[in-house]
């Protein structure tokens, strides 16, 4: 097995053209899934390189470098629009996984009860992706295309998600799970909430996560919560069984899929209003 750790983006990039390798960053996936398996492709650890790391706003669109870990999410100085960002942040394993684990090893990964998914989506948020033909941005809603399965094409890697500017926006992120910490999610929600001057919702953003094979946009729900109050009688009374229309959840070891769906419509009135209450 062949390791390299290359400190500039164009290095990484000449060694993963025209062959297989794999792609290391904080590693928290990475060795888990080689359940003991000796590795015979190059190992191409990103760890080094420069500028992939580290929270900056250039002009209208805040940038997360793909290495960025969780733990420098939790503690950034970020606007409100990132509070449910922070919030998942904080939920991503341990803390010991959350100082090595990265936000595009946790796309990239692309597991249904990825934490990191749920409130990226819920912003509209961007992939940016470099390879030998130049730079590309996709949507993260066309990113992640199933279990395990993403838009990268061989050569390729993620450097950076991009999230546009919203200064009115406000969010929150929930999760359900067996207990408090170290738990795969039975369901989780992430909402991007925006109020007009008389408290009411004017714009809304929702994604819930372990409950497809992808986390998904719930845009019925959004359209349905418009100009409603963001109190939880209302939000409940509103908010109806054919809102959830997009989500297929499944019968596992952790909970049955209509208990899944329930738990769904719940999490979202309850993380509208901590959004609205501003709760980080």
């Amino acid at each position: 097995m062949q390791f390299h750790r290359p400190e500039t983006l164009e290095s990484a990039l000449v060694l993963m053209a025209d062959r297989p390798v794999r792609i290391l960053a904080g590693g928290t996936d990475f060795f888990p899934a080689l359940g003991g398996k000796t590795l015979c492709e190059p190992v191409i650890d990103l760890s080094r390189v420069d500028g992939l790391s580290g929270i900056m706003k250039q002009d209208d669109l805040w940038r997360f470098g793909a290495t960025t870990t969780w733990a420098h999410i939790a503690k950034a100085d970020l606007p409100a629009m990132f509070d449910g960002l922070r919030q998942a942040a904080r939920e991503v394993g341990s803390i010991q996984i959350q100082n090595a684990g990265t936000v595009a090893g946790n796309l990239c990964n692309a597991s249904p009860a990825a934490d990191g998914v749920p409130p990226l989506l819920s912003l509209d948020a961007q992939v940016e992706i470099s390879g030998g033909a130049g730079v590309r941005v996709l949507p993260l809603s066309k990113f992640i295309t199933g279990v395990r399965k993403t838009e990268l094409r061989p050569g390729e890697l993620v450097t950076a998600i991009l999230v546009p500017d919203r200064p009115k926006t406000c969010s929150a992120f929930l999760k359900l799970g067996a207990r408090r910490y170290l738990v795969i999610s039975i369901a989780m929600v992430a909402v991007a909430l925006e109020l007009d001057a008389a408290g009411t919702i004017s714009g809304l953003g929702i994604a819930v996560g372990a409950c497809s094979a992808v986390a998904t946009r719930l845009p019925g729900a959004e359209a349905r919560l418009i100009g409603v109050t963001p109190d939880p009688v209302t939000l409940k009374a509103r908010l109806g069984e054919e809102d959830l229309e997009g989500l297929a959840p499944i019968d596992d070891v952790r909970a049955r899929a209509s208990y899944r769906r329930n738990a769904a419509r719940e999490l979202i009135c309850r993380a509208i209003v901590k959004a609205a209450r501003g709760g980080a």
